[in-house]
């Protein structure tokens, strides 16, 4: 248990953020698995609707340190791959 009032505040700080953090990763989680709902439904336009919507979610997600920039432009480059491969 934190003792001094900075200590206590900090507790606070951290668990709103963690909380803020968690809604960003569910969002970012929801969106690539529309994508991904798409793609495996064979639906091409729905697909490209839902990885232009999930890409700019995975790079607000990278920008606020949610997640890692690498691992939002890897699971971008990914899915824009299979998408490709959908189109093609």
């Amino acid at each position: 248990m934190a003792n001094t009032s900075s200590a206590k505040k900090a507790t606070r700080k951290i668990a709103r953020r963690a909380a803020i953090n968690k809604n960003r990763r569910s969002r970012v989680r929801t969106y690539v698995r529309q994508v991904e709902e798409a793609l495996a439904s064979g639906d091409k336009a729905a697909a490209q609707a839902a990885f232009k919507a999930a890409e700019p979610e995975l790079m607000r997600a990278a920008t606020k340190g949610v997640i890692h920039k690498n691992t939002a432009s890897r699971k971008v480059s990914r899915l824009a791959a299979r998408l490709k491969v959908l189109s093609a």
